[in-house]
């Protein structure tokens, strides 16, 4: 595998290779860079396999680097040192990432997964997703779901319910199209936080803009716009209705 390393601090970049060449000797790092400026220069004359890329650079950002390559066909872990807005889009664009101060396992459970995406669309797909939820910053517009045959890219305004399954959440979309991924509702309610998507229940996220009213009678429960109807857990109530009353406004 053909590595390239982009990060703007000499002692994550020198990190990084140690434990690439113990853990994965037959890996070839290319380069190890700290900018913007390198790292493009580095990609069009190397063409890696793997991108290690910091989101923060001292001439720009990682995205800036990746919105200058004419065509991307290798993978990409982003390197972070904040829990900030960036790494949500990330997350929600199923990429991968690396949260300094990280350790071997981490380096090397981000090598491993990258090793098993084979698919140059899909990266191209996850990475579309990023750009879309960069531009629109404080909002959430896409999120990509993975399931046992297919990548899926979900505009959040398509979704009018997620409902957990197990530990599996099925999406219900305005198309009538479901969609199962194997992750948790939790795990989701985290990461679609601020996007308009609230947890209502314990197995029930519902998208606020798809309410069509609070009902009060048999405990209290929401009726979409598709004429589902999705339970209100008591300790939610509160929270619910002002998130309703919030959407009025916006």
């Amino acid at each position: 595998m053909k590595i390239i390393i982009v990060d703007d601090e000499a002692s994550v970049r020198n990190s990084i290779s140690a434990i690439l060449k113990e853990k994965y000797p037959d890996s070839d790092i290319l380069a190890i860079v700290g900018s913007v400026k390198e790292g493009y220069a580095a990609i069009l004359r190397y063409h890696p396999d793997l991108l290690f890329l910091d989101v923060e650079l001292p001439d720009g950002t990682g995205f800036d680097l990746l919105n200058k390559l004419p065509s991307i066909d290798f993978r990409v872990i982003f390197i972070t040192a904040h829990q900030e807005y960036a790494l949500d889009a990330i997350k929600v664009s199923a990429l991968d990432f690396v949260l300094k101060p990280f350790d071997t396992d981490e380096i090397c459970r981000a090598v491993d997964k990258a090793n098993t995406v084979i698919n140059n669309e899909e990266e191209q797909l996850k990475l579309r997703a990023l750009q879309e939820n960069l531009e629109s910053r404080k909002v959430l517009k896409r999120i990509v779901l993975h399931t046992a045959e297919n990548l899926y890219l979900v505009a959040v305004s398509d979704i009018i319910r997620a409902e957990a399954d197990s530990n599996y959440t099925r999406f219900i979309l305005s198309d009538g199209k479901k969609i199962m991924v194997s992750r948790t509702i939790k795990e989701f309610d985290a990461l679609l936080s601020g996007s308009g998507m609230i947890r209502v229940h314990q197995s029930h996220l519902v998208n606020i803009a798809w309410v069509d009213r609070f009902v009060k009678r048999d405990g209290g429960y929401l009726l979409m716009k598709d004429n589902s109807k999705i339970p209100v857990s008591q300790n939610l109530r509160k929270q619910v209705i002002q998130a309703i009353n919030d959407s009025l406004y916006l």
